[in-house]
């Protein structure tokens, strides 16, 4: 039980991925070692270092989306308010049947590490070109990653506690750990969490190559995603949305959920250390899982599986592999770890609330899913790294890592649901 007593469940989910559109085929992507990762579509990469990405595959917002409200969203947005959608339903919650009362007690939690990254672009091309008279009046409003909460709050009457963490590429977490941390607390009885990214643009891939953070595998991007292996050269750059139902247990015994999984703890640490690199022992990452541990009140050696934030580079898989033989000592190399981001690429801002996703579903299904395109071995990354092909294991209990620039540190543990 966590340490407040108020029980924290997931009963709902939504996911837009690289290797798919909802959660059951995003698992599905997972399961046969599906590679995101492809020739950008979205612009002209003839002058950029990098030209290949995750982006999604067959998405068009008009599906969900009329055309004037997706005109009026950048694609993170769009993003979110759809998995968030998709969240809602699979919990059984219907908007228009709440009442006022029930509106007023679920909150939106949801973040983006960057936000509206297309639309920015897009209107410094029409300030260069037109001048500022000519910049949209929804431009201030699609770009702040706030927004994102702000509409899923509106499509949907949810009046709850309504805000957005922004912590770089450890936001996903750190939402979905203020929502669990909310509820705990009382000041709501279920929230939408997560998070969203739509960084698949010019200023993105010209940034993040700039800071030399990129995989240059152009010649083979379905491959250039390869977690922990030695020949890795940096990650691939995703986009998508996860989105998480989150509420207090007995409000969802009462209304008879189906709950996936528990929350069971938080951790959180920073290591004061680079605005971009992180600690090379690990220190903030093993402050955190260790944090997250003490919260669900768990022994290292209760971890079946983690997901691992593993990014395919070169500093940041060794470090995490370090923290983790801090924390988990002989137990590290025991429990299975993985990156699913060999399959969908880094998705930044919400690659925590995807990876959460992932990390539920090795519980409800007894499996590990796979870290894909390893060939040649790091020996400074030694642990069991469920190699090219998904394992299946009895998982109670998994943890989540995400980590983002700045030096933040997020780790959420789930567990199987057992009724106390």
């Amino acid at each position: 039980m966590n340490s407040i007593g108020r029980r924290v469940v997931v009963t709902g989910m939504g996911a837009l991925t690289p290797i798919g559109l909802t959660p059951e085929s995003f698992w599905g992507g997972m399961m046969r070692g599906e590679s995101g990762a492809a020739p950008i579509t979205y612009f002209d990469v003839e002058p950029y270092a990098t030209k290949f990405a995750c982006e999604l595959k067959g998405f068009d917002a008009h599906d969900y989306l009329d055309r004037k409200e997706a005109r009026r969203m950048d694609p993170f947005c769009q993003y979110a308010v759809i998995a968030a959608g998709q969240a809602l339903t699979d919990a059984g919650i219907d908007p228009a049947a709440l009442t006022t009362e029930e509106q007023e007690r679920i909150g939106v939690v949801y973040g983006s590490g960057i936000g509206g990254m297309r639309e920015f672009h897009k209107q410094t091309e029409v300030l260069v070109e037109h001048g500022p008279r000519r910049i949209s009046p929804f431009f201030i409003p699609m770009l702040i990653p706030d927004i994102a909460a702000g509409q899923i709050s509106i499509r949907y009457r949810l009046r709850g506690p309504n805000y957005s963490v922004v912590s770089a590429c450890a936001t996903g977490n750190n939402n979905i750990g203020d929502a669990f941390m909310l509820i705990k607390l009382g000041h709501m009885d279920a929230a939408v969490t997560g998070g969203s990214e739509a960084s698949v643009t010019e200023l993105g891939i010209g940034g993040f190559n700039a800071l030399k953070a990129l995989s240059t595998r152009n010649d083979e991007p379905a491959t250039a995603s390869r977690p922990f292996d030695k020949t890795r050269d940096g990650f691939v750059l995703g986009e998508g949305a996860g989105a998480l139902y989150v509420e207090e247990l007995e409000h969802a015994k009462a209304r008879g959920a189906r709950i996936y999984a528990e929350i069971l703890g938080i951790g959180m640490s920073g290591d004061a250390h680079h605005i971009t690199a992180p600690d090379p022992e690990g220190l903030g990452a093993r402050n955190a899982m260790k944090a997250s541990l003490d919260d669900a009140g768990l022994k290292p050696s209760d971890v079946d599986y983690l997901n691992m934030h593993g990014t395919s580079t070169p500093l940041g898989d060794i470090a995490e592999s370090n923290a983790i033989k801090r924390v988990f000592e002989d137990h590290a190399y025991a429990m299975n770890v993985s990156s699913t981001k060999s399959m969908t690429g880094h998705l930044l801002g919400a690659a925590g609330a995807v990876e959460a996703i992932a990390s539920i579903f090795s519980i409800v299904h007894k499996c590990v899913p796979p870290t894909i395109n390893f060939e040649y071995a790091d020996e400074l990354c030694d642990l069991n790294y469920t190699f090219n092909a998904p394992v299946d294991r009895d998982v109670k209990v998994a943890m989540s890592n995400a980590f983002g620039f700045g030096g933040h540190n997020t780790s959420v543990v789930f567990g199987e649901y057992v009724d106390k």
